[in-house]
């Protein structure tokens, strides 16, 4: 049997608080329980109303483990840009101060990044706690999804979960959050999508792994599905192509990626019915004759018949 890769990357945590003084500790603390420790902790203190800063002087003001950023407002993505710029550490991961990790969550994906060098981002199923108690995964096991460039510029499918359990490697997180002043004022909140969205657009590898290590709060209406009647999902679903719409244009992607669909499918080792049916629908769009189309569809289906 080989030996285990050596643990080698190193993280960078940024924690974004905002009026959150109820539940930033806790966030904080969770990052400093870890049992493979993290390089770094940034917390960012985005102008808090309700005396957030002063228990974060209080607590960890002579605390060497963590860096202290207190800030004017700007919003959620502005305190991302902010974190990431305060880090030098391989992988940065982002926790909202309302959520915690248990304390094996580096070590879980650590194990990942260690083992492969080829994984640009990471993200991990969520357990909701507070105000409802559950698990919400994006697959019912680990999955390695290889590049999804076109599925997310042609469906707007969000290869994603939420802030805290987002992590990337650093220098594809700069070139995610380095973006136009439009786009910035779009996305002074819910910055998350620039990060999925991003690292989708702009080539990174991903990977889904399940950990039940991610605590996410729900308190008052803070769910995201907890807002969506029709017009925030029309209005959502607008705002995301704009977004998407600004990383494809950097990408250098159009229409005419749509015939690599077959080829990106490709780079998944073993996708699930879902992925599978998803990259079918790519294969019938686009420009090429019918016929070609079809037989793009049904070697996707047979490869993966094939796979299992």
């Amino acid at each position: 049997m080989s030996a285990a890769p050596p643990a080698t990357t190193s993280f960078g945590v940024v924690v974004t608080c905002y009026n959150y003084r109820d539940f930033v500790v806790e966030a904080v603390d969770s990052a400093l329980a870890q049992t493979r420790p993290p390089k770094q902790i940034v917390v960012v203190d985005d102008g808090s109303k309700d005396g957030s800063q002063d228990v974060l002087r209080e607590r960890y003001g002579d605390d060497a483990r963590v860096t202290l950023l207190f800030c004017e407002n700007g919003g959620q993505l502005v305190a991302f840009q902010r974190g990431l710029a305060a880090t030098d550490a391989d992988v940065v991961c982002f926790l909202d101060a309302d959520d915690r990790w248990e304390p094996a969550h580096l070590e879980k994906i650590g194990a990942l990044y260690d083992a492969r060098a080829d994984v640009d981002f990471v993200f991990n199923d969520i357990v909701l706690f507070g105000n409802e108690t559950r698990t919400i995964a994006f697959a019912d096991r680990a999955l390695d999804l290889g590049y999804t460039a076109i599925a997310t510029w042609a469906l707007t499918y969000w290869y994603g979960a939420p802030t805290s359990a987002l992590s990337l490697r650093r220098a594809l997180a700069e070139r995610c959050l380095t973006l136009s002043p439009q786009a910035m004022a779009t996305w002074r909140l819910s910055a998350d999508n620039c990060l999925v969205y991003g690292a989708s657009l702009l080539g990174g590898r991903k990977y889904f792994l399940p950990t039940a290590t991610v605590g996410y709060r729900i308190h008052g209406k803070n769910g995201w599905w907890s807002q969506r009647g029709p017009v925030e999902t029309y209005r959502n679903r607008l705002r995301s192509r704009g977004l998407i719409g600004e990383y494809a244009r950097t990408a250098g992607i159009d229409e005419t990626c749509l015939e690599l669909a077959k080829l990106e499918y490709k780079t998944k080792p073993a996708p699930d019915w879902a992925e599978t049916k998803r990259y079918a629908r790519l294969c019938m769009r686009g420009d090429a004759p019918l016929w070609k189309r079809v037989e793009r569809a049904l070697s996707v289906l047979g490869g993966r018949k094939r796979a299992r």
